[in-house]
């Protein structure tokens, strides 16, 4: 009964800390003609490069990522312009050392799409990149056109079983469990790394289907699996509206931990076959990114950038100023420390003494308080000036980086209106 008290008030107190610290650092102003988020690059430092594709030929009700409805005339128009940015970033001295490209749908329009990274590649000289796409978008053509070019193809597939399909809207979209599979099948190996995304704690999803979920995945052979839990926002409200709220998060994503114990977990929600280098969009491996492309954000010196979200402004924008930055935040010093500790400890660890170094803080002394509670309340341990996240911990860390997206997404929310 103790431990059940001490971690439901841990929920929610973890939920609570991330959406206040959010809503009081995330002061949006607009931005003057003048200002440049190359002004807080460093041009001693790689970044993670996000690039984002905001078409999709379909609009899941779940998803609250930027997006419009695709036709060729805009997407070859906007690869145009998403290629100049690309281009600026060069003269102005950023170095990259990994790549993420999101949406929406990337591969949507698929000969655009390798321009672009061809021209990535050539300009920074980089292997690292990762690329999302849909079920409808993996033939084998396709694909084989992609090896060379991007080391991790991630397909959001959701879910294996037909009646969640359905009810997310992509049976009829996609295809049943059984034609992904077989989709997936015939990819698998011709890149380097296929990841699935699967979501869990989805409405009617029961913990039978979840383990079928993850089975399929494993029994396909492909060598990452990510699990997100499903997350809400303004964005999504009127299909959560519609639904009976799933109450099994947490027992979820013990079953997730124990079907794939013999995999190597490269943060709280990816887990491989074998151990990699993931570099997830915002998360983990890199403490600030710069992105491209219409509404992408930028994290910059305690700073965070937002790109024009309408397609015409974000063009004008690159044509005549040279940045698509519309609208930015500046982070106190306290919200800078607490989201790298949150970004740090997703990724499994937080050593005192180089996180210390990093961010010139006394870690212990400056959240003595918060590290003596949450010690108290088995959410961390501490062994030889690492942080570590206990079992219960690392539920935690889930729910408090799905807190934070759903944060960003009401900024998404702010500006799509």
């Amino acid at each position: 009964m103790v431990n059940n008290i001490k971690e439901i008030f841990s929920i929610f107190t973890a939920k609570a800390v991330v959406k206040n610290t959010f809503a009081s650092c995330i002061n949006i102003t607009s931005t003057s003609k003048n200002e440049s988020k190359y002004l807080s690059i460093d041009s001693q430092k790689k970044y993670l490069l996000y690039i984002h594709v905001p078409f999709c030929d379909n609009l899941c009700p779940f998803c609250t990522f930027h997006k419009f409805k695709h036709n060729f005339e805009d997407s070859n128009r906007y690869f145009k312009t998403l290629r100049e940015e690309i281009k600026i970033l060069k003269r102005k001295n950023v170095k990259v050392d990994s790549v993420y490209i999101g949406g929406g749908t990337p591969l949507i329009n698929e000969k655009q799409l390798r321009i672009t990274i061809k021209l990535v590649k050539k300009l920074f000289d980089v292997e690292d990149i990762s690329c999302e796409t849909d079920p409808n978008h993996i033939d084998v053509n396709t694909v084989y056109k992609l090896k060379g070019l991007i080391k991790r193809l991630s397909i959001g597939v959701q879910s294996f079983d037909d009646e969640i399909l359905k009810q997310l809207s992509r049976y009829k979209r996609f295809g049943s469990s059984l034609e992904i599979k077989e989709k997936i099948s015939k990819i698998v190996g011709i890149l380097p790394i296929t990841n699935i995304d699967l979501i869990f704690n989805i409405p009617n999803q029961t913990q039978d289907i979840l383990r079928d979920d993850l089975q399929s995945a494993k029994d396909l052979g492909i060598e990452q699996i990510t699990t997100y839990p499903l997350m809400s926002s303004d964005l999504n409200s009127g299909f959560l509206k519609s639904k009976k709220i799933n109450t099994n998060e947490q027992k979820f994503y013990n079953i997730i931990k124990e079907e794939l114990k013999d995999y190597t977990k490269n943060n709280m929600w990816s887990f491989s076959k074998n151990l990699v280098d993931l570099s997830d969009e915002y998360v983990s491996t890199h403490d600030e990114y710069i992105g491209v492309g219409s509404g992408a954000f930028s994290y910059l010196d305690g700073k965070l950038f937002i790109n024009a979200f309408d397609l015409k402004e974000y063009e004008e924008n690159i044509i005549t100023r040279k940045d698509a930055l519309m609208a930015k935040s500046e982070f106190e010093n306290i919200n800078k420390i607490e989201y790298a500790m949150l970004s740090t400890l997703f990724g499994g660890k937080l050593n005192i003494k180089e996180f210390n170094k990093l961010y010139n803080v006394d870690l212990e002394k400056l959240l003595r308080k918060e590290l003596y509670l949450v010690k108290k309340l088995d959410v961390i341990k501490i062994e030889e000036g690492i942080i570590y996240p206990t079992q219960f911990g690392e539920y935690l860390l889930v729910i408090m980086m799905a807190s934070f997206y759903s944060g960003m997404d009401k900024v998404r929310a702010m500006f799509r209106k």
